[in-house]
């Protein structure tokens, strides 16, 4: 019998006796597949120092007395990341900080992760300004107990169901859509069929559970024929609480901080399974051996990225491959060719995605959109191809360059999520700006990845066609050429501050900043709707914003990614400021509280 291993990192942390929180301080350097000091972007750029320090306390939110042994992090575009531990006072402390602007979280099991100036769920938390060799006192991080909603897991018959994994979901805006995301971990259930998910902020939650046949996931993976038969028909969908496969009907859950919300109990829909057979073509047009074939929920409501169970498959040598399991509903099918690694007698075997290099063989992928209805289907091709290819070069507006040049990337950011499944990896641009795209199929936004600051994307052009958030679509192996990636150190800043009903400055709120063309509230990945929260002494300030009109307001409290919802903003606009910025223009703009 063989076993199929996929391989991982591990990390391990180890605790040592309580110190004094000054010597705790840490800087995160991860392996080879992240980028320098454990944050997107930090490749090739060089980590600053300075005489600044950053210290306070983490306090508990409910009795404000202090917490150990919590892991407090920071983060700054020149410094990565930095990590240290809480003492037995609760206290710790960043020091060798150059000037700049930095955020801290906190994390400890049992309590929800919370940020410096977050005092309320999903708000997002203040950033500190930090000057040159300045010392900054008290950034406290106030972190609230963890709230769990508990139940059991049914099936039709009123018995329990044994490790269905379920999971609390939140309705959030995304390119101005409404979808349920995953808060928090997925938990299977127990012998009892309960659950419990905890570690949860107080507010509103919405439960999923889905029963994975991990035996049928398993066998199917090995790409053996057997994989065929190992499925009954007879299985159930994703469910929602109290027992509906459609997430708008699914029932709210309220839960407040530090609460436990009991008896959540439902029982999963039984439906009949399917069972999806079919042949993967490389773009030889030979049979593609050992490619993964994997089956990803489309729903809107049920995107979650969750692996149902026999929903990835390994072709066998003739390219055929099976899914089984499949409950109703519409899949998109994606192959990607694999790397295949055993031992010489054969008997283990390992296997990952290729991923493009310059100079090794080009992955290949292919994908298919399949609606499901519980009838087994058969004869699905999938034909692979290289993708689709752009390439073209980073630019410097009026002919500046940056003094200290970091290594650039480019990246093709999908803007479906059928496009999600076509994206290659980013590319290093040489060091005369060019770069080169490959594997892409979909529709894509470019992005240039570690500009330094000061600077900021001013458009991407194809043969003089702006196409910087139109994106732009690639189809089979075409190649594109010729793309010409502007970057500019004309960087726009909008500052200011914020007043109160009464007139009195207030230094807790959100600033919201959006487009005066509601055209570009909803386009995906907008760089026209952005939010800011304020510092430690109460200003807030945005860069890089694109030039143009725009509405501006500031809220008592908004919700991570509230600002993404069209009739929010809607609503807003009617109070809102009015402003328009010019290329690298800087201005100060005070709001008024609405409230």
């Amino acid at each position: 019998m063989r076993r199929v291993t996929i391989a991982g990192v591990c990390v391990l942390a180890l605790l040592s006796p309580a110190v004094d929180a000054r010597d705790q301080q840490q800087v995160i350097i991860n392996g080879p597949s992240r980028d320098r000091a454990g944050v997107p972007g930090m490749a090739s750029r060089e980590i600053k120092t300075g005489t600044g320090r950053i210290r306070g306390r983490v306090l508990s939110a409910e009795t404000g007395s202090a917490v150990r042994r919590v892991q407090v992090r920071v983060f700054g575009p020149d410094i990565g990341m930095k990590l240290a531990t809480t003492d037995d006072d609760g206290r710790f402390e960043f020091r060798g900080l150059p000037a700049g602007r930095f955020s801290l979280s906190a994390t400890k099991s049992g309590y929800v992760s919370a940020q410096y100036g977050q005092t309320r769920p999903f708000e997002s938390g203040k950033p500190l300004e930090l000057a040159d060799g300045q010392i900054l006192d008290k950034a406290n991080i106030l972190i609230p107990r963890g709230s769990a909603i508990t139940g059991r897991i049914l099936d039709e018959f009123g018995e329990p169901v044994t490790e269905a994994m379920v999971a609390a979901m939140r309705s959030v805006w995304s390119n101005g859509q409404r979808r349920l995301q995953p808060a928090g971990r997925m938990m299977p259930t127990n012998d009892l069929g309960q659950f419990r998910l905890y570690g949860l902020p107080a507010g509103d939650y919405y439960i999923s559970a889905t029963l994975r046949d991990t035996i049928a996931m398993e066998v199917s993976m090995m790409g053996t024929p057997t994989a065929a038969n190992s499925v009954s028909a007879a299985g159930y969908a994703p469910t929602y609480f109290p027992g509906t496969a459609n997430g708008s009907d699914a029932q709210k859950i309220t839960i407040a901080a530090g609460q436990d919300a009991h008896n959540t109990d439902f029982a999963l829909l039984p439906v009949r399974l399917a069972r999806i057979t079919g042949v993967v073509i490389g773009s030889d047009g030979k049979p593609s051996a050992g490619s993964m074939v994997t089956a990803m929920s489309r729903n809107g409501d049920n995107m979650m990225g969750m692996m149902l169970g026999g929903s990835s498959s390994r072709t066998n040598r003739d390219g055929t491959f099976t899914l089984a399991g499949l409950p109703p509903g519409e899949f998109i099918l994606q192959s990607r060719t694999m790397q295949i690694m055993t031992t010489g007698s054969g008997d283990m075997m390992s296997f990952s995605a290729t991923i493009s290099e310059p100079g090794t063989p080009q992955a290949e992928s292919g994908s298919v959109v399949l609606a499901v209805n519980g009838e087994d289907l058969g004869n699905v091709v999938i034909t692979q191809s290289k993708g689709a290819t752009a390439s073209g070069q980073i630019t410097f507006a009026d002919g500046a360059r940056p003094s200290n040049m970091p290594a650039l990337r480019v990246m093709a950011i999908p803007s479906n999520e059928i496009s999600m499944m076509g994206s290659g990896p980013p590319a290093q641009a040489n060091a005369d700006g060019t770069f080169e795209l490959r594997g892409l199929a979909g529709a894509f936004v470019l992005r240039v990845v570690n500009l330094p600051q000061g600077w900021m994307l001013r458009s991407v052009l194809v043969n003089g066609e702006d196409v910087t958030d139109r994106g732009m679509e690639f189809k089979g192996t075409e190649s594109i050429a010729g793309i010409e990636i502007v970057v500019t150190s004309k960087v726009t800043e909008l500052s200011g501050a914020v007043k109160g009903p009464s007139g009195a400055p207030v230094k807790d709120y959100t600033v919201m900043v959006f487009s005066d063309d509601p055209e570009r509230w909803t386009i995906p990945n907008s760089r026209y709707v952005v939010s800011a929260r304020p510092d430690q002494e109460g200003r807030f300030k945005l860069r890089g914003l694109p030039p143009g009109g725009y509405y501006a307001a500031a809220a008592d409290y908004l919700a991570q990614g509230e600002w993404g919802d069209p009739e929010l903003l809607e609503r807003i606009k009617t109070k809102a400021s009015r402003i328009t910025l010019e290329d690298g223009e800087k201005k100060v703009l005070d709001l008024k509280l609405d409230r």
